[in-house]
């Protein structure tokens, strides 16, 4: 072959198929490897995963001359229409479909709000094969749907620049990954049963101080399932690009719980808040509609009310000492001698 030939042979792109892993599939029938085949193409020292992320216009028409597939397709195979900020969380080898064949990467499993399959419909599984019903449980997972489905949806638009400015994933993500209270080790309610030898052996990872984030309060489903070490996000957007499955999936959650009740929301993770975190909170509201933070203000010390007295009804009485003078003095009553 030559550099101006058009391939003999060339694959049909799958459907929502990525750039990446269609020329990963012609590669192996010319015997090249990827870089190579990309040398073949015209793109010497290139890398296939910047192409598909930075693909000019020149450089789908080259692709198009090569192979005989239309720019138009090459383009739809890569994450050009994404605003940089969105490109960054695009992973190499994030979720899978187990109905995909192997050798297929789609361009939507990529994303880390997508979950399902655009072709089959299947739930997508991780690196090691495990599920989101596997981790959660079918019930659980279906009850958690529809808030993860609005979450994917602003995760989506905003992806594409079509959020309204002003209050979006970015804003939310600030408060879903912020530290609401100081670092401890694993609770009671997180620590696995085991025994007092087994309590000795591990006594570095119960005493191990875990970040506590408002992800926690505002998906508690994801708090009880979630591996204690494996809890904590990373800050912003770095928490979506970098996260697990579970934790991209708990994200979407509480972005769709916020959008639907951002006051509510908020109420909840400062009251349960200490010192510290109260402060930080409010330092990652401090990106929210001045209108929003308003009412958050309002409606916050009649929460703080509430609870307060919520707190004082669940005490059990203490039982009152009189300040009556006794008739009978102790001492004046002395000790009988059997």
């Amino acid at each position: 072959m030559t550099g101006r030939e058009r391939l003999p042979v060339v694959f049909a792109p799958a459907a929502d198929a990525r750039l990446s892993s269609w020329i990963a599939r012609m590669a192996p029938f010319y015997a090249m490897t990827v870089p190579e085949f990309l040398a073949e193409l015209g793109f010497l020292g290139c890398d296939v995963f910047d192409l598909e992320w930075r693909l000019s216009e020149g450089e789908g028409a080259l692709i198009g001359a090569r192979t005989g597939v239309s720019a138009e397709a090459v383009q739809a195979m890569t994450f050009g229409e994404l605003i940089p900020e969105a490109r960054v969380m695009i992973r190499r080898n994030r979720h899978h479909c187990p109905q995909c064949p192997a050798a297929v990467q789609s361009k939507s499993a990529a994303l880390p709000w997508v979950f399902r399959c655009t072709v089959h419909g299947a739930n997508l599984e991780d690196v090691t094969g495990g599920s989101l019903s596997d981790l959660l449980g079918a019930g659980q997972l279906a009850a958690m749907e529809a808030h993860a489905k609005a979450g994917a949806a602003i995760l989506d638009a905003w992806a594409h620049d079509a959020c309204q400015q002003g209050f979006g994933p970015v804003e939310m993500l600030a408060l879903l990954t912020v530290r609401h209270r100081r670092a401890s080790p694993p609770s009671a309610r997180e620590q696995p049963r085991m025994s007092q030898q087994t309590r000795r052996d591990y006594h570095e990872f119960l005493t191990t101080p875990i970040i506590r984030q408002a992800l926690t309060v505002v998906v508690p489903e994801y708090d009880a399932v979630a591996p204690v070490l494996a809890k904590p996000v990373r800050p912003g957007l770095h928490s979506l690009a970098q996260g697990s499955l579970l934790q991209a999936f708990a994200l979407a959650v509480g972005i769709g719980r916020i959008a639907e009740t951002p006051v509510d929301q908020t109420i909840s993770v400062l009251l349960k808040s200490d010192a510290d975190g109260q402060g930080q909170v409010r330092d990652a509201l401090r990106s929210w509609p001045l209108s929003l933070r308003r009412r958050i203000s309002a409606r916050l010390w009649r929460a703080q009310r509430d609870e307060r007295e919520r707190q004082v009804a669940q005490k059990p009485t203490r039982r009152r000492q009189s300040h009556e003078y006794r008739r009978v003095q102790s001492h004046e009553c002395r000790s009988r001698i059997s």
